[in-house]
């Protein structure tokens, strides 16, 4: 899609890859406009029924906001009274709400370190698998930022409020295996398997019931702002969608017959 994020399929899988390896996968502004019309495409797309979302080399994930870039655009605002910071409304804001939003499944293969908004787009991807080498750093506050990406709102349900603000306020490397005890690890897998693993992963998500995952999604962000009452009004319709589906109808004749299901994720 661009020279710096690689859009790829794996039949139902889109894998997409933040290709920056000499900059740590930094998100210079090109990269933020290609990643966020990549996860749009990728949401949009019917044929895609999961996404992977990961780094290119072995050094980083993402490490957010690329700052040598930012010094120019905060520069450029002492000049002209142009927001550096209009990127949030612009590029995060729009490409996280497409990757968490999305009514299927997406899962991050961390393989390095996910910093600032690179972690929030980890922490936003409904799975993380990370190699035993990487690691989260918010990073926000360490550069005298609030947080933003969609940290404020998915860290505290990784990790709980208390957690959360320990962990944006005072920045720190969280290594993998203290992310896995922490919650913010789905998995942590050896680095040399992390491609491989993380792959086969998302592609069996994408084999699978996706409208019943999609459903899932929907029904568990409604539930974090909404009460049991309304929720379970909420359920009644998901329930009812999910019912209706192909793959419902799969799952329970090849119950009967014993059989694996093959879901067509409608």
């Amino acid at each position: 899609m661009s020279d710096t994020v690689r859009y790829e399929r794996d039949g139902a899988l889109a894998v997409l890859t933040i290709d920056r390896a000499a900059a740590m996968n930094a998100l210079d502004v090109p990269t933020k406009v290609a990643l966020r019309d990549a996860v749009t495409a990728a949401a949009a797309d019917p044929d895609v029924r999961a996404v992977l979302l990961t780094g290119a080399g072995d050094k980083a994930f993402c490490v957010g906001q690329d700052l040598k870039e930012h010094v120019g655009l905060l520069e450029r605002q002492r000049e002209t009274g142009e927001g550096a910071l209009r990127t949030v409304a612009e590029h995060y804001n729009p490409l996280v709400r497409a990757l968490a939003g999305m009514r299927k499944p997406t899962v991050a293969a961390v393989n390095g370190v996910a910093a600032g908004a690179g972690a929030s787009l980890a922490f936003a991807c409904d799975f993380r698998i990370l190699a035993d080498t990487a690691g989260f750093n918010t990073s926000f506050a360490g550069v005298a930022l609030t947080t933003d990406s969609g940290a404020s709102w998915t860290l505290p349900r990784l990790v709980g409020h208390a957690r959360a603000t320990e962990l944006l306020m005072l920045p720190r490397t969280v290594r993998a295996a203290e992310a896995l005890t922490l919650g913010l690890a789905t998995r942590v897998v050896p680095a040399a398997e992390l491609a491989a693993i993380a792959h086969e992963f998302a592609l069996t998500l994408a084999n699978g019931p996706t409208v019943a995952y999609g459903a899932i999604k929907e029904s568990l962000a409604y539930g974090a702002a909404h009460s049991l009452d309304e929720l379970l009004d909420k359920e009644d319709e998901l329930q009812t969608l999910a019912g209706r589906s192909e793959d419902h109808r799969i799952a329970v004749d090849a119950f009967l017959a014993k059989e694996k299901p093959a879901y067509t994720g409608r």
